[in-house]
């Protein structure tokens, strides 16, 4: 469904690779049907004003395919009105008539639907890559392995909104153009975007759970995907928006892979998912800690590792823009990344052992590295990460001239101004990035490395809001969870009992008061005058039967006596007369 969804060159195959994966991911998250504890997320007991935080296997798959089909519906709806003006699904079709005069996208946009129909599309990357407000299943999702966690965050199934948005941007750029609305899309999508990434990194900073910390990560990170892609509509280089997007989504792709992998390792050997019940687990997994520690800092952006350009990449490109307030959002992002990843380091390998880790090597349990099956495929990715840092210079500049020279199919030119910053505001805008991602990581290593991590349940405010999500799964399960059942509870009470019932109970009543007053004028009127009619008609049956004997005699004498009447009247009668 993936490589469907990738390789289609129309929007309906693509639709189908798209349902295909969101079925896939939610058999995937759901994988642990049986709803055993040690497979569910949060803390036991955690609730958010009243509402449990607590999901099972099959309620977090549930919570993904309903998410995801929300924004699902938009981009199908948005799909059907592209296709019913353009009468073609097709990508290149698209684009090439994208800017002509009495093209699909100009009869959309002199209905005023162009701008909607854009941003309907995009509601369907919204919920497929967790951005807000539809980012809630995906830090739920990780009641699956950790195999599938790696699948879902790195390989194009979460990214599929992030691949889509970049195939299709080219297309509205070059429709929204000719209207002025460029700026109303891609701004929506990098404000979006950078909202997002510091709204889910300020998650990852409190996380309890190693793999909630890289889901939310992966959020995140995605976040500063769509930022990307939205400057490249706001900024005077769409190409560089473009390709800094891209870039990210495969650099994204290598070290977040390796860190669930390594995750899913560390899980193993803990027995557990809190990383409070971990700690000290260097000593024992050097292999697998260098390889979580290499894929750290290239989520970190530390210089040298394939995350630090693309990540720079995107923030560089939001002040040259002139965004600098998503600037700003983006560089805070930076900074508590810097810091969650140290915090997540330093709890589950640094220090010494927790209690539960003690009790484990006292059973007989005790820390070790992972298999050779297990630990090449995530050290490999890791040093990959390093590796495709080194070599970015060397390979940056063929791919993005690669990217541009696939716009050469269409005869719109895409902006892509040369960037007039001097070397040393670059050198700056580098310097800065990098400093606050160091500069969080320092903060989480004086915290978290030489100490021993406890969890405590009384929280600040702050970190409690932190903790709860932002209260914002508790709101969305409240208001459509709780207030769709209250609200159907209610319709039942008032609407079907106290309308409906009620008022089929009258009309029933009322039929059956009709029916009996039927059939007493049935009973005591019509069948009572047949009946006297049928009885008048029996006595005088009864009355003309006396008048016949049966006898012959009789009947000839009668018969005589009255030709000899007859005989006499005319005789005496008429004859006189």
């Amino acid at each position: 469904n993936m490589l469907l969804l990738v390789l289609a060159d129309n929007l309906l195959m693509m639709f189908f690779g798209w349902e295909g994966v969101g079925l896939c991911s939610y058999a995937l998250i759901g994988h642990f049907y049986r709803d055993e504890p040690k497979h569910w997320v949060r803390s036991p007991g955690d609730k958010a004003l009243g509402v449990s935080e607590e999901y099972s296997p099959t309620q977090a798959g549930m919570k993904a395919f309903v998410m995801t089909r929300i924004g699902d519906i938009a981009l199908l709806i948005a799909i059907f009105l592209i296709f019913a003006f353009a009468r073609t699904f097709n990508y290149n079709q698209l684009v090439a008539h994208a800017g002509e005069s009495g093209s699909w996208a100009a009869n959309l946009a002199r209905l005023g639907l162009l701008l909607p129909t854009a941003l309907l599309f995009f509601g369907g990357p919204i919920g497929k890559s967790a951005q807000f407000p539809l980012q809630e299943w995906l830090p739920d999702a990780m009641t699956g392995p950790a195999s599938v966690s790696a699948l879902i965050h790195a390989a194009t199934m979460v990214k599929a909104g992030v691949f889509l948005t970049g195939r299709m941007g080219p297309v509205f750029f070059i429709a929204l153009s000719q209207f002025n609305q460029v700026s109303q899309f891609f701004g929506v999508i990098a404000w979006i975007g950078a909202f997002t990434a510091l709204l889910a990194a300020s998650q990852a900073a409190v996380a309890r759970e190693i793999k909630k910390v890289l889901a939310y990560s992966t959020v995140s990170q995605i976040g500063y995907m769509m930022l990307a892609l939205g400057m490249a509509g706001l900024s005077a280089n769409f190409l560089a928006g473009y390709t800094a997007g891209l870039f990210h989504l495969l650099s994204h792709a290598v070290f977040k892979a390796s860190l669930f992998l390594a995750a899913g390792w560390v899980l193993h050997v803990a027995e557990s998912r809190f990383m409070d019940e971990m700690g000290g687990l260097a000593k024992a997994m050097k292999f697998t800690s260098a390889s979580m520690l290499l894929a750290g800092f290239s989520l970190m952006g530390i210089p040298l590792f394939s995350g630090f350009w693309t990540k720079d990449a995107i923030l560089s490109l939001s002040f040259l823009g002139g965004q600098y307030i998503l600037y700003g959002l983006a560089l805070v992002t930076a900074f508590v990344t810097g810091f969650y990843t140290v915090r997540m380091l330093g709890i589950t390998l640094a220090g010494k052992p927790s209690k539960h880790v003690e009790d484990l090597m006292e059973g007989g349990k005790h820390p070790h590295e992972a298999g050779l099956t297990m630990l090449i495929p995530y050290l490999l990715l890791a040093v990959g990460s390093l590796v495709l840092g080194l070599a970015y210079p060397l390979y940056s500049g063929p791919l993005a001239t690669y990217i541009a020279g696939t716009f050469s199919s269409t005869v719109y030119k895409f902006p892509a101004a040369i960037n007039s910053a001097s070397s040393l505001t670059d050198l700056l805008l580098l310097s800065v990035s990098t400093a606050v991602a160091v500069v969080g990581g320092e903060i989480a290593y004086l915290l978290y490395f030489r100490k021993n991590y406890v969890f405590k349940t009384d929280m600040n405010p702050i970190r409690r809001f932190l903790y709860n999500r932002w209260y914002l799964d508790a709101i969305y399960y409240k208001v459509f969870v709780s207030g769709l059942l209250a609200a159907s509870r209610g319709l039942y009470t008032y609407v079907e009992q106290g309308i409906w019932n009620r008022l089929n109970n009258t009309i029933g009543r009322d039929i059956m008061d009709y029916s009996r007053a039927s059939d007493q004028l049935d009973t005591q009127v019509v069948d009572r005058a047949a009946n006297e009619v049928a009885s008048y008609g029996s006595r005088l049956s009864n009355l003309l039967r006396k008048l016949q004997s049966g006898v012959t005699e009789q009947y000839v004498i009668a018969f005589a006596i009255g030709i000899i009447l007859l005989l006499a009247y005319m005789l005496f009668v008429v004859g006189a007369t």
